[in-house]
């Protein structure tokens, strides 16, 4: 068995390849910066090509520092943003730029789309609304506005997956670009109103492969390249964010993840496909499990504004002071980006009310804190009430190196949270499925071996009822911002 396995991350600002060996762990890792492109309002592209020249850059540095030979490596699995929308010809060369998943231009078609299957229970059918992610208007759109374009489009294929291709396999799309595309029912079958309503046809979709499955293997050329061994197995990776949970340890239904990154994710593995209008779904790689989800707008992003308007203080000088302060006394809404999950209204605005004159820097500090966490509360709220069950928790990201925040979402949560140690993110999540595919992994269980978790952040029962209180004013303060929120929403765009 050759015991070496390289998991590749396509992140929306760069890309991260690891290598893994099978019994001691990562061995060596390397981060290459992409550029993004916004050529017009809403525009969110990146350049495949330079995706790519990261790829073939970051395994030759990894293979070098790892200190193996080519001939070691047994697999190789990708992972990355999702549902970007990439055309492609009848060779798999891209024919333009990625349109990633947050690009908003297909506005007009977004509203096209949606009003043609206004008759069905689109939630229910596909796991997901029509929004802004789904890839149904970007094809439209593309239609529309580079017919020369769309004339050649052999195949739409997502960003990790035309990774793989470059590589050598086969035209494909990984399960969770499925789900997440709004173009295929959960029962794997083809949402034919979708597709009518976007005017694809369904040659346009090439096969949908589930994480682990072997997809070729590497082509002479992407060897030559890469200082790789032609032969290699291709494996199906998945989704940046789902690969991600499976690698911190969320395997078995019940398990949960909070990821205090940039933005404010929550992912829990679920044995059902429960659909809700207020939340995400995607497929867990472990076969017969689910990924209810949410995401909100700010997290970490928000912390980061606070502290460059204020222009004091290091995050850890206002941790240790934010720590001395009474709880709740400053409630934040941190809508300062809108809300994606669970409201799904881009124009809520942020807001902070209880201030009076004796308030500090830090008690603000502490509000946007607390305001995250009852976000999170929000969501977990909302699992319950659909049936998911919440049992083990975990932690990952920047935000989980703060004491205090932790310390925060655990009472807050109500909830003891374990923190993932030296987490590497989807990228770790890819090489392990690689390995399942491969067998060099004996099976999905296997992924723990490689978690290490540090000591339990235990929620402090003294402060059970006062964040409850607060809670249910945070909920209420929401209820009566919104409409002065979307009233002066209303009044910039005129």
């Amino acid at each position: 068995m050759k015991p070496y396995l390289i998991g590749i991350d396509i992140g929306t600002t760069g890309t991260k390849t690891i290598v893994l060996h099978v019994e001691r762990g990562i061995v060596a890792q390397a981060s290459r910066a992409s550029a993004l492109h916004s050529d017009g309002p809403g525009f969110a592209e990146a350049d495949p090509s330079a995706w790519y020249g990261n790829v073939v850059g970051s395994i030759r540095e990894v293979v070098a520092a790892a200190g193996i030979s080519a001939r070691e490596v047994g697999a190789i699995a990708t992972s990355g943003m999702v549902p970007a929308v990439i055309p492609v010809d009848a060779t798999g060369q891209p024919l333009r730029r990625a349109m990633l998943q947050n690009d908003a231009r297909a506005n007009a078609e977004i509203q096209h789309v949606a009003g043609a299957v206004a008759g069905d229970d689109v939630v229910s059918i596909t796991g997901s609304g029509v929004t802004q992610q789904s890839v149904g208007p970007k094809a439209l759109w593309l239609r529309r506005n580079e017919p020369e374009v769309w004339a050649r489009t052999a195949y739409l294929v997502g960003s990790y997956d035309w990774v793989l291709m470059a590589l050598g396999a086969a035209p494909h799309v990984e399960l969770n670009w499925a789900v997440e595309s709004g173009l295929f029912t959960l029962d794997g079958g083809l949402f034919e109103p979708a597709l009518q309503a976007s005017d694809l046809k369904a040659s346009q979709l090439p096969p949908v492969l589930a994480p682990g499955t072997r997809a070729g293997e590497l082509s002479t050329e992407a060897a030559e390249a890469t200082g790789l061994v032609a032969g290699i197995p291709l494996v199906v990776g998945g989704a940046d964010h789902v690969l991600s949970a499976f690698a911190a340890g969320v395997e078995s239904e019940g398990d949960w993840l909070i990821k205090l990154g940039g933005a404010g994710d929550i992912l829990v593995a679920s044995g059902t496909a429960r659909v809700d209008p207020r939340l995400y779904l995607d497929a867990h790689p472990v076969p017969d499990l689910w990924l209810p989800n949410g995401c909100m707008a700010t997290s970490g992003s928000l912390i980061r504004w606070y502290q460059s308007l204020i222009g004091g203080p290091g995050l850890g000088q206002l941790d240790v002071e934010a720590a001395e302060r009474p709880p709740a006394e400053v409630l934040c809404l941190p809508y300062f980006l809108g809300e994606k999950s669970p409201l799904h209204d881009v124009d809520l605005r942020g807001a902070f009310v209880g201030l009076h004159l004796g308030h500090t820097r830090t008690d603000v500090y502490r509000s946007v804190l607390e305001g995250i966490a009852f976000g999170f509360r929000h969501h977990a709220e909302i699992f319950r009430e659909i049936g998911v069950s919440l049992t083990t928790a975990m932690v990952t990201n920047g935000g989980s190196k703060s004491t205090l925040w932790k310390q925060i979402h655990a009472d807050v949560l109500d909830t003891e949270l374990h923190p993932v140690v030296d987490h590497p993110g989807a990228s770790l999540g890819a090489a392990l499925v690689a390995g399942v595919g491969t067998g060099a992994l004996e099976s999905w269980s296997d992924a723990k071996r490689f978690l290490v978790l540090g000591d339990p952040v235990v929620p402090d029962p003294a402060l059970r009822e006062r964040y409850d209180h607060a809670y249910q004013q945070w909920r209420a303060l929401g209820d009566a911002v919104t409409p002065i929120s979307h009233a002066l929403a209303r009044r910039r765009e005129s």
